[in-house]
């Protein structure tokens, strides 16, 4: 636990480093339960530990602190449904959560959907994967870093 003035006390002081030295355009994956966490970070990024935290409550802690890209179609990426899900009409529900705690944030793109494989190629491609305790299907998310601006640097 974090005990530090207006640091959520759900953000590791490892998860603050990695926000800290992320730069712009640099990706951050939310992980559930289920993603293969430790075989995508054999690929180079760095893995970090959230067991038993939903991605809910750790993103919202994140986006307090993360600015989101502005130049990019959307700053937050999910993994599609595969085939056999989308045709019995599995339901993700989380989606509308993280829809909302962006909007909160200031974004007010949709959500960029990646096709399961895509997704684990742009994952091994981050500057960090959060292994949490997110249990929903489909709660995998990743987030891109954007530029905080000049006027709002102290």
């Amino acid at each position: 636990m974090v005990v530090l003035k207006g640091i959520p006390s759900v953000l590791s002081p490892e998860l603050l480093f990695a926000l800290a030295k992320m730069g712009h355009g640099d990706e951050l994956v939310l992980a559930d339960a289920n993603f293969p966490t430790s075989s995508i970070c054999a690929h180079g990024p760095k893995e970090i530990r959230a067991d038993g935290v939903g991605i809910p409550k750790l993103l919202e802690a994140i986006l307090k602190l993360l600015p989101l890209d502005t130049y990019v179609p959307s700053p937050a990426s999910v993994m599609n449904l595969v085939d056999s899900d989308r045709q019995r009409g599995l339901a993700v529900p989380v989606w509308d959560t993280y829809t909302q705690l962006l909007g909160k944030a200031g974004s007010q793109t949709p959500l960029e959907r990646l096709d399961r494989f895509e997704f684990y190629e742009r994952a091994k491609k981050a500057y960090a994967v959060i292994a949490t305790g997110e249990k929903a299907l489909y709660g995998n998310l990743i987030l891109k870093k954007g530029v905080i601006p000049a006027e709002l640097l102290q």
